[in-house]
């Protein structure tokens, strides 16, 4: 896990937070985008007037878009960095604290937008901060963590798992919901349309991607999701019969072997599985009004 220094104006802080936690880094800059990783974490430095560390957090998805965002790209319509990637509030001081109780060190050289730091005084920096949370409002929704445990409070009939695909969708669709996500049936991209997208919010591209197989075109739902992940690096998943694992597997040895440690296979009953799963928690959040 690295630790890196991620420096913007106040301004376009205040934009990043406001829409679902999202950054991004120039073309230029191609070489730090790809070394960094999920669960990196992120010291955000806000430039003058504030001057100093306002908070930190901890990366999730990177993805490529070409929609301007921050002022600066929406004043010239133009996308100045491209080159993007979401993350979570770990930490972050209220805006009318960030000039008075932002963290400041000697060992900080600010000289570019983004910068590896070392682990120790990143650590040290972060531990100035305090534990407390900033909850900002934002413009459109964001994920939730998915339930570490399930409720087995309510019991009842499991059904046999829905077979066609329509109902596979709505149910993935659903699922993305109720993880908070904005889910969607039928994104287009440019190999077609993609069965079921997640996304974090509107202006993001989508974070997870699924293709259902009912006895359609394998090789076709593959090209697709090998796309998804070129173009945004999603987490992409093939909805399939038990039947066809060895099928896809042959596949991903073969002539998608460059997607075979990223795509995940999700036996069509599971979904149905995972829908009550997530529907029974749901239910029981709510009546105990959490």
């Amino acid at each position: 896990m690295n630790y890196w220094l991620t420096v913007g104006t106040t301004q376009n802080w205040d934009t990043a937070f406001k829409h679902g936690n999202i950054w991004g880094l120039k073309e230029r800059q191609l070489h730090l985008w790809q070394s960094l990783d999920e669960n990196d974490k992120l010291l955000f430095y806000a430039t003058k007037p504030v001057g100093g560390i306002i908070g930190y957090g901890t990366v999730r998805t990177k993805f490529k878009q070409r929609k301007p965002l921050w002022p600066d790209e929406l004043k010239e319509y133009k996308v100045i960095w491209p080159l993007r990637f979401e993350f979570d509030v770990d930490f972050c001081l209220p805006p009318d604290k960030w000039a008075t109780d932002k963290i400041v060190s000697m060992q900080l050289r600010p000289r570019s937008g983004f910068q590896l730091l070392d682990k120790t005084t990143a650590k040290t920096l972060v531990s100035s901060l305090g534990t407390g949370k900033y909850a900002v409002k934002v413009i459109t929704p964001l994920a939730i963590a998915e339930p570490t445990a399930e409720y087995t409070g309510v019991t009842e009939t499991v059904e046999k798992g829905p077979s066609s695909h329509k109902e596979l969708q709505t149910k993935l669709v659903e699922i993305g919901k109720l993880q908070n996500y904005l889910a969607e049936s039928e994104y287009s991209c440019d190999l077609g349309r993609l069965d079921v997208v997640w996304r974090r919010v509107t202006k993001s591209v989508p974070t997870y991607v699924f293709e259902i197989q009912v006895g359609g075109d394998i090789y076709q739902a593959l090209a697709k999701l090998k796309d998804a992940f070129d173009l945004w690096n999603s987490h992409i998943f093939i909805v399939a019969p038990e039947s066809e694992r060895l099928k896809v597997n042959k596949l991903l040895s073969g002539a998608f072997h460059e997607i075979g440690s990223r795509i995940n296979f999700i036996e069509l009953e599971q979904v149905e599985e995972l829908y009550r799963r997530k529907k029974n928690y749901k239910d029981f959040e709510k009546e105990l009004g959490i």
